[in-house]
């Protein structure tokens, strides 16, 4: 997501004047909308399925940063000691 200043980031004020032009923006463009309060930002707008796929991106970035963390404290399984785990897991449930 790439911002543009002169087209990205909007008053406070033209969004309580156009909301309805920013929702349609918002779907058409699926590019976020940065609200400015008193010269300094305030708040993000952003279409709803754009959020949605934020949240996943965020969430397996999470995931590999745990990840890595774990294997850089050494905490790794061979292959079979992997599915072993996972056997034993599925055969408590």
């Amino acid at each position: 997501m790439e911002f543009s200043v002169s087209k990205d980031i909007e008053p406070l004020s033209a969004f309580r004047k156009h909301s309805a032009e920013f929702i349609q923006r918002l779907k058409k463009d699926k590019q976020p909308i940065i609200l400015t309060q008193h010269g300094k930002s305030a708040a993000v707008l952003m279409d709803v399925s754009e959020f949605e796929r934020f949240q996943k991106k965020l969430a397996m970035l999470e995931d590999l940063l745990e990840a890595k963390q774990q294997v850089e404290e050494g905490h790794i399984y061979s292959m079979e000691e992997a599915k072993a785990r996972i056997e034993k897991h599925l055969k408590r449930d």
